[in-house]
């Protein structure tokens, strides 16, 4: 794996990338980074090209002040791909990131070959009470105390003796202390507070894909659930599949909210799977027309 940077309308991009041939894009979710994803990566990048980034506001990208919506974040997924010379791309999204996947697949359906959701956001109203709370008004006071380093000391002593014991939370953990480690930084701060207003209130998750995924007729589709997640229930990910019926679901029934972190070697498995069982889709301009007009 290697460490790169571009900058992109000013704003500096780091990203792994890995591995030769068809792109792979992997998008974390949020106060994550392209860190969540280095135990597939290896195992990827001996079939695919791998590129996870740091999205904007995000792990070791720049933080500006600006747009942190779905949309947004998928223009930025769209833009790298392309500085970087490719032109479609597998988008693989966790959480967050499954919802600026949907987001990139809805705006720019000529450059997904393939649409993976991993525990993802957007597709209900359920979700974590602690997410809920971060959009409420005065959460910029309270995550700093939250974030204090004394804090983030006692998550590491829990990390430290849960890594003694054989519990499957133990690297969910970790991924948890990360990204509450990650808000110790101010602007790091402010973006997730801007990012999480964007598609939760203190209501839930108030972004949803379902009325628009009849457009993924067609687009080789799989959704990766954790059986134990607490933050997005694991309902989610059938009600995904009775909208798009041709969809794969793997529920991994030990895994919690980061399944791809609790158990890699079997979502590589399953992602590459996956991969050789489909082709990637081509849409045109007339096929989405035509559903559009059907969905009407």
């Amino acid at each position: 794996m290697r460490r790169s940077e571009i900058t992109l309308h000013g704003h500096r991009v780091t990203y792994t990338e890995a591995g030769a041939g068809p792109l792979v894009v992997l998008l974390h979710g949020i106060a994550g980074s392209s860190r969540t994803w280095d135990g597939v990566v290896p195992p990827l990048a001996e079939h695919v090209r791998v590129i996870a980034p740091d999205l904007l506001g995000h792990g070791e990208s720049a933080k500006p002040r600006g747009d942190y919506s779905l949309g947004a974040y998928a223009c930025g997924v769209r833009d790298l791909i392309t500085a970087l010379g490719h032109e479609t791309a597998t988008v693989v999204g966790h959480s967050l990131g499954g919802g600026v996947a949907m987001q990139f697949a809805y705006q720019f359906p000529e450059r997904c070959e393939r649409l993976v959701l991993v525990s993802s956001g957007g597709l209900g109203r359920e979700v974590t009470p602690v997410l809920r709370a971060a959009t409420l008004p005065g959460a910029e006071y309270v995550l700093p105390l939250i974030a204090h380093r004394r804090v983030q000391s006692a998550l590491g002593a829990v990390g430290r003796v849960t890594s003694r014991l054989p519990l499957p939370a133990r690297p969910a953990l970790r991924e948890i202390a990360r990204g509450y480690g990650s808000l110790v930084d101010t602007q790091a701060r402010a973006a997730f507070v801007h990012t999480a207003r964007s598609v939760i209130d203190a209501g839930g998750q108030r972004v949803d894909a379902s009325d628009r995924l009849y457009l993924a007729t067609g687009l080789p589709s799989m959704v990766v659930w954790g059986g134990r997640d607490s933050f997005i229930p694991v309902a989610h990910a059938a009600h995904f599949a009775t909208l798009v019926p041709t969809a794969r679901v793997e529920v991994f029934e030990r895994a919690g909210h980061f399944p791809h972190v609790d158990e890699p070697v079997r979502f590589a498995r399953a992602l590459l799977s996956f991969l050789a069982a489909t082709e990637p889709a081509h849409l045109d301009a007339a096929d989405l027309r035509d559903r559009l007009v059907a969905g009407s």
